[in-house]
């Protein structure tokens, strides 16, 4: 779940016949996290550098031009920002900038390549952090955290041996996808990772963005690998989502595909164009989807149909139709000639599609077997949650105020979280059911930004992940690299909001992936410090609600 302060205000209605009814479709928008909120009167030092490359006539051009190209392979990036990280690699790349300039005047153009191969190897050693130990530095057990968990953890399983270093602080503020943790059952870890250092291979259009994931499964408690994979995936976006059964989806470009316990993937699904986000329902019989398929793109066999009977439409804040000529009328192609983002509700056993719709950009559609909830504008400060059922017609579950458009997620199949903005910046989270009940309130500083949700499988206990900042952010006050101390992770029981474990994440990962909760709730395990450390909690209390 996002920070509702950076989602948009919910689109205008329109009405379409959906699953033998007219139903009212209004809806908030998806969007993917800011890449960059970071702010920092420096330039990034890989774009100045690339934009010195430019002047091709000068020796530094040609410096400039080598190093741009080396830095941003090694980085594998399609623009890469350093900002707040870039004051710990300037005086470095000065440095040794200067040293190659006078290499350059000395021993030309071979000497200049030597130099600027060796600031690439420097510059991607900085960011990789991987320097001799200080002698005199505390062993990091015996260091007392600034923010420490509530108790102990059962047991931790270190993960360098694995393979996995923290990523460099280039990584912060981009929101990439980086790692996944996902209980596989009670006692089987599954850790993937992105696996850095391999380099992707030039002039191949098909590797395009491409990176590596090792995946591992653990046994717990010990840590042992019980199977062990190298994948393929080609965008910085979530690719991993675990199912209750021990199996998970991944997402590649326009395939899903169905993995196991030995890792073995299997395909499920294939889009007619790059599948750009993927949400489940608490009971996992529903999926929804969104690809950029383009209207002049014909469907091929195996792809994933588009009945016409399940066609509707959906309108978010800010798109229209479509723009109009100078007489002020629209054409039926101007009408679809940007709408290449289709979303869809189909069921995970079969493919059947339920529900398609056409849009500009992608969708956040929190569903539950029953349906879907659609957040309508009240007067002033006021929203209406509105149920929509898939056998047709809807219900009004709550009304709430917030000044931003709140945002909703669900916790298990008659439960859903509501988090909406105040005036003072904080935060209110409301758990509500669907039959209109409040269940519990609880109000958090607007310091903790980001969040993302984390539910157990059987929808017993949530965990929350922000980050902690030093500010509100806002307009005014913008985030910058040294604004962030930490990431927190609250486990919340989901009947009451009680709150049943605090605790670091470390190293900071904002594209989220380092927590997860076991089966029975009763295990979390968190990516703390270089080791993954497994919680262990009082079994829950079996309230009313349920996924099912």
């Amino acid at each position: 779940m996002e920070d509702p302060a950076w989602v948009p205000a919910v689109g205008e209605q329109a009405w379409a016949p959906v699953l033998g009814g007219r139903v009212a479709v209004r809806q908030q928008a998806h969007l993917r996290p800011r890449r960059w909120l970071y702010t920092d009167k420096r330039n990034s030092f890989v774009s100045s550098l690339c934009a010195s490359a430019s002047d091709a006539h000068s020796c530094f051009g040609h410096c400039a031009a080598a190093l741009c190209i080396l830095l941003r392979g090694n980085f594998d990036h399609d623009a890469v920002e350093t900002d707040g990280n870039g004051r710990k690699y300037l005086s470095m790349v000065k440095c040794s900038l200067g040293l190659v300039w006078k290499a350059v005047v000395r021993g030309g153009f071979p000497v200049l390549a030597m130099g600027a191969l060796l600031v690439s190897s420097m510059a991607g050693a900085q960011l990789f952090k991987h320097h001799a130990k200080d002698k005199d530095a505390r062993p990091a057990e015996d260091r007392k955290p600034e923010f420490p968990a509530s108790q102990s953890p059962a047991f931790s399983i270190p993960v360098e041996p694995l393979g996995f270093f923290a990523p460099g602080a280039i990584y912060q503020g981009q929101r990439d996808s980086l790692v996944s943790l996902d209980f596989l059952d009670e006692d089987h870890l599954l850790f993937t990772f992105h696996a850095p250092g391999l380099i992707t291979r030039q002039g191949n259009p098909a590797a395009s963005n491409e990176r590596q994931i090792r995946a591992v499964v653990l046994v717990l408690p010990g840590g042992a690998v019980a199977s062990e994979a190298l994948w393929a995936v080609h965008d910085r976006d979530r690719y991993l989502w675990m199912l209750n059964d021990g199996h998970f989806l991944l997402r590649d470009r326009g395939d899903l595909k169905l993995g196991s316990s030995t890792l073995e993937l299997t395909p499920l699904f294939h889009f007619r164009g790059p599948l750009l986000w993927l949400e489940v329902n608490p009971s996992q019989d529903l999926l929804v989807t969104n690809s950029r398929e383009p209207v002049d793109v014909k469907p091929k066999p195996g792809d994933i149909s588009s009945p016409p009977t399940a066609s509707a439409q959906m309108t978010v804040d800010g798109d229209t139709s479509s723009s109009p000529g100078k007489d002020g009328s629209t054409s039926g192609a101007q009408a679809n000639a940007s709408l290449d983002v289709v979303l869809r509700i189909l069921r995970r056993e079969t493919g059947k599609v339920m529900l398609m719709s056409r849009t500009r950009r992608t969708v956040h559609l929190p569903i539950n077997s029953d349906g879907w909830v659609e957040i309508l504008r009240g007067k002033g400060h006021e929203w209406i949650l509105n149920l929509n059922y898939f056998r047709g017609g809807s219900r009004i579950i709550g009304k709430i105020d917030s000044m931003c458009a709140p945002s909703v997620e669900f916790v298990s199949n008659p439960e859903l979280l509501v988090t909406t903005c105040n005036p003072d910046e904080s935060r209110w989270m409301v758990a509500l059911s669907t039959d209109g009940k409040r269940l519990w309130n609880a109000s958090k500083p607007g310091t903790q930004i980001w969040p993302r949700l984390i539910m157990a499988p059987n929808g017993l206990r949530l965990a929350r992940e922000t980050l902690l900042a030093t500010h509100t952010v806002n307009v005014m006050s913008p985030l910058s690299f040294d604004d962030v101390k930490a990431q927190w992770v609250e486990v919340y029981d989901a009947s009451s909001g009680k709150v049943e474990l605090t605790a670091p994440a470390n190293p900071i990962l904002d594209g989220g992936g380092n927590v997860a909760i076991s089966p029975s709730a009763r295990r979390v395990a968190i990516l703390d410090s270089g080791a993954i450390r497994v919680y262990e909690l009082a079994a829950p209390a079996a309230g009313q609600l349920s996924v099912h």
